[in-house]
Parts: structure tokens; sequence; C-alpha cells
């Protein structure tokens, strides 16, 4: 009887997410007749279970968030502590709050290049708004209102909001990603480009991008140090300190989207720290569990000195300086420090780049694998050894997706038009066997979806 309860009040609750939950990034015609593809009820460390009790490895810390793993009860413990005091409180005003002052003086301790103030939004595609806000009104202030183009890499991806539209909605609100600032994403799957020719050619890009655009009309170039979900692409020696002498020499902000490669994820606390430029700073996904985000941002300086702007920045968000959040965030930080997770990343990131070597060399759809910590991927070919692509209506990534999904393995899919890229970011809390686990499940689905061709 009590499993017949269950079964039907499964039933009950995939019913009403058809019916009344539409879901990010989704087809909703698709979702209206099929409904959900899991529900989840809980999870604990780097597995989570569905409401019919399956067990499943989360692959890419739900999403790219879930740094220190599901279930911890610190973060629940002091969640509930702060909301019992002050659940929640506005920053309009002036008005403040001691956790999200902690919490931002924490930021700017730790934060590379002497960043030293921090603007709480509520997401990703919130905090790179919010960088671009703040790159153009410093021009205005400074009596260059015309810079306002941002430009961003091809592939690169920054958020859905309606400033990140391909198509100018309001004047200048555009990415120029058909005229790339680098092509490095590209040129990675061909072995036959070195790093000289590799970082010459991005480089050339670069400038030609912003020749077009005219330099005077340009606010900022924003990237991602190490590009995430347009799948896991590391920069060729040179590139990123290469862009940030172009900005300097066009007086042109530059902004690294840390919002999947921050706190921890590729062994170093920000990705940028693995080279050598000054920036304006997004953070995101892991600081607080995917619970609230933030742009943090130095005093915005002019070439030769610091210059603290006057004018009113009329620009913020109801959840700006959630208290809740921002304890859930200092708490958070706490963990990953007090537990070496950034060096535990470093540590089994070595061990995951290994074990996929291993992959790449065991399967003939597998080309190649890159990235950097617990921040990884690989890319499916038709014929791994001439790098000939799948035909694009082969789905072969969402084939392997759904293969590593009904062998209890939760990863994604990344590409499009013949790129066939499976990324994978697992909690920062991963031990070796587990890294094993997830190799052995990754195996046992390529091994299904090749016996399918």
């Amino acid at each position: 009887m009590a499993q017949k309860a269950a079964k039907d009040q499964q039933k009950e609750l995939l019913k009403k997410d058809q019916k009344h939950f539409l879901h990010p990034t989704s087809n909703p015609k698709q979702q209206a007749k099929s409904g959900a593809s899991i529900v989840l009820k809980r999870g604990k460390g780097i597995y989570v279970e569905d409401i019919e009790g399956k067990r499943y490895m989360d692959g890419l810390s739900s999403l790219w968030n879930v740094h220190i793993g599901h279930g911890n009860e610190e973060l629940a413990n002091v969640s509930y502590e702060q909301m019992s005091t002050l659940a929640y409180a506005s920053s309009f005003k002036g008005y403040s709050n001691p956790a999200a002052i902690e919490l931002s003086e924490k930021l700017a301790e730790i934060a590379p290049d002497k960043l030293n103030s921090v603007f709480y939004t509520s997401g990703g595609s919130e905090s790179n708004d919010t960088a671009f806000k703040l790159s153009r009104f410093y021009w205005e202030q400074v009596g260059k209102p015309e810079k306002k183009k941002i430009i961003s890499l091809e592939r690169s991806y920054h958020g859905v909001t309606i400033g990140h539209s391909r198509q100018p909605i309001y004047q200048h609100s555009i990415h120029f990603r058909d005229h790339t600032t680098g092509c490095f994403m590209r040129c990675l799957t061909s072995p036959i480009v070195s790093g000289a020719t590799l970082l010459l050619t991005t480089t050339n890009r670069a400038f030609e991008a912003l020749s077009k655009e005219g330099a005077d009309t340009v606010a900022a170039v924003i990237l991602e140090p190490i590009q995430g979900a347009g799948g896991i692409y590391v920069p060729p020696a040179g590139y990123l300190e290469a862009v940030r002498k172009l900005c300097d020499e066009f007086d042109i902000h530059l902004i690294a989207d840390e919002v999947i490669c921050g706190f921890g994820r590729t062994g170093k606390m920000f990705a940028v720290e693995h080279w050598d430029v000054t920036l304006i700073f997004v953070l995101q996904k892991g600081l607080r569990v995917g619970m609230h985000s933030l742009v943090v941002s130095s005093t915005i300086r002019s070439k030769k000195k610091s210059r603290i702007l006057t004018g009113v920045l009329a620009h913020g968000f109801t959840y700006s300086g959630h208290p809740t959040a921002c304890a859930v965030g200092l708490k958070n930080i706490e963990i990953i420090e007090r537990e070496g997770l950034v060096e535990r990343a470093d540590e089994m990131g070595k061990v995951l780049a290994d074990r996929l070597e291993q992959i790449v060399t065991a399967h003939s759809t597998v080309g190649l694998t890159r990235g950097m910590g617990l921040l990884r991927s690989i890319e499916l070919f038709k014929d791994s050894k001439s790098f000939e692509r799948f035909d694009p209506n082969e789905n072969a990534a969402e084939r392997v997706y759904q293969a590593c999904f009904d062998r209890g393995l939760l990863l994604r899919t990344s590409g499009g038009n013949g790129v066939n890229i499976i990324p994978m970011a697992p909690p920062l809390i991963i031990a070796e066997p587990e890294i094993d686990e997830l190799i052995d499940r990754l195996d046992a689905g390529l091994t299904a979806f090749e016996s399918s061709l």
C-alpha cells in the first residue's frame, strides 16, 4: 500500500511539473508533452537521489556550482541561524548588514590584483550585466560616453539577459561574436597548429576586432579565463597577457568572467591567477552553492591612478547583499579554505586528467580531453585519428549524455553544428575512488554509444 502511494505521488509530481513548471533553456512544447527528465529530492556529497530512490553521481556540480558537495550541514546551520536573526534586509539607501560587510571584506582579501569592492547580484547573467554597466558608467564619468560596446569571444557564454543577445536591442547592447576576439577554441581541435602560430592568430584577431569596431567606441572586452559552457577551452600561453596589452593600448577594460571557473575549480582560487593580468572581476557559481552571486570590481582605475567615481550608479537588485546568502557565502569560503579544496582540486584534477587520457586511448570516438583542475571535457569525433566530426543530425554528444544518465552519471553537453563536447566538473570534495567510479560510468556510456553506431 505504501509503495503504491509513493508511486502515485511520483506520478502526481510529474504531472504538476509538466503542467506548471517552465524549465530554463527548454523547448516549451516538448516540456508540456514529456515533462521532467528527472525529479531530484535529496543530495549528499557528490551524489543526488531522485523521487524513485535512484542515486546518481553529480559529474557537473549541479550547474558548475556545488563546490563543497550536496547536503552540507554547516551551510544549512548558518542559513538557519541567519534567517532566525535577520533573514532579509535591503541594501538600498545605504542600508547594510553584518553578513554582507564581512563577506565583502573576505572577498577583497582573497581576490587577485588588489580588487577591493563588491557589488552583489542574483546570478551570473546579472553579474556580467553589472560589469558592463560599471564599465560604461566609468567611461561616462570620465567624459567618454561613446565607449559602450562590449566585445566577447567566439563560443563564449556570459548569460541569457537581453544584454547578452546577439542582436542589438538597445544601441550597442551586443556581443560582437561574429568578429571574435580570439579563435583558440576552434584552433585547439587541430594538432597541427603550434602554440606560437595559435597565439599570433588569436592576438591578430583581437586587434582586428578592436580596429573594426573602433577602439574609441569599445568599453570593455569580456572573456572567461577558461571557457566553460562553450566546451572547456584553455587559452594558449601568452594569450590573456596579449589581450591585456591590447586593452591597455586602446584604453579598454578587461572583464574576467569567473562564474564557472572561480572559487578553486581550476586548482587556483581564481582561474585568472594562472596568468598575470589585471581586470574587472566577475564571480558567482561556487561562492555559495548557487544561492547568490556577485561582481567583484576594483575602484575602476585609469591607467595611471585610481579614480573614485562621484556620479550616481543607477543600478541594483532586490536581493543585493541578501544577509542569508552572504552568511552562507562566507561559510562556504571558510570551508573551501579549511578543507584545502583549492589544493584538492589541483591534485584530483591531475588524477581526472590522467583517467580521461585513458578514455581517449580506449575509445575510437574520443579525440581530445582538455581543462584545468576539476574543470575538464572530452570531445567526440566520428574518427578521432583524422578528427572527422559527426554529422550534426547524429546528435553524438546528446546520445553519450543519455547513455551516461542511464548509468547514473549526470553530465551535460556542449557544442553544436557537429561539435560534440562532454564537459565535467565534479564537486571539489571528490576523492580518487569516486573519480574512478565516474570514469567507469563514462566508459560504459561511451561503449554503449559506440555499439549503437
